[in-house]
């Protein structure tokens, strides 16, 4: 092997290490997880909710609305994930989202690609992809916005633009500890819609890294729909 190979490979595996990501055990280039922990990403499969993409133990026959969006009005026409953030998968977006892993946004990539593929997308036809906006205080702290750097990727794929069309103006205390209640009324008037993007008549897909109770997603649709999108479908790399 030349000296000029050898450096291409080594600056590789500064961006692409030649490990598992959960187990860290040796793996083949190119491979983000290896064979045993990839069996361990929990995939969601039918029966699943239609509108939010929870999986249930029982076998339906037909699609079913779960009880978490039964009761409540939520803005998007359905929220589509193929895999649970639980596990394996959880730590792949833990260490992506805070320890800016960026790699790793090609192991979400292919697990966003593999929600396109379920029907309530793959039959739809959509003119952008705008990721849920992060406070300017809070991407400032973070350094970047997780979601919007997985809206550049899959917008690449699916050969659409990326439209910025939301801001997020207040910072709100972080999600994960409150209920669905609590997560609701502390995203109010949270998000509005940037002056110079228009969504009137569009056909849009909202993107965010995980989805839970769909609160977040559900305030981002309503100012979109207040803005004139025709309809609004969300993606998530995983569903909690």
């Amino acid at each position: 092997m030349n000296v000029s190979l050898k450096s291409l490979r080594a600056a590789a595996s500064l961006f692409y290490p030649a490990s598992c990501a959960f187990c860290h055990q040796a793996a083949d280039d190119g491979v983000f997880l290896c064979d045993a922990c990839a069996t361990k990403v929990q995939r969601i499969k039918a029966p699943f909710c239609e509108k939010c993409s929870e999986p249930f133990p029982a076998t339906f026959e037909e699609s079913f609305t779960c009880a978490n969006c039964a009761h409540r009005q939520l803005h998007f026409e359905a929220a589509v994930s193929r895999v649970r953030a639980r596990g394996v998968a959880r730590t792949i977006i833990w260490q992506f989202k805070y320890h800016r892993a960026f790699y790793l946004r090609h192991l979400l990539r292919e697990w966003l690609r593999a929600a396109m593929e379920d029907s309530r997308l793959r039959d739809q036809t959509f003119d952008m992809v705008v990721p849920v906006p992060l406070h300017p205080a809070r991407q400032r702290e973070r350094g970047f916005n997780q979601a919007e750097m997985l809206a550049r990727i899959l917008s690449r794929d699916l050969k659409l633009p990326m439209r910025r069309a939301l801001v997020r103006t207040r910072y709100t205390t972080t999600q994960t500890a409150l209920d669905r209640a609590s997560r609701i009324e502390n995203l109010r008037d949270a998000f509005r819609l940037r002056p110079e993007i228009c969504v009137q008549d569009s056909r849009v897909l909202l993107l965010d890294d995980i989805l839970t109770t769909g609160s977040t997603l559900s305030e981002c649709a309503q100012v979109l729909r207040k803005g004139g999108a025709a309809s609004i479908f969300a993606i998530t790399a995983a569903r909690a």
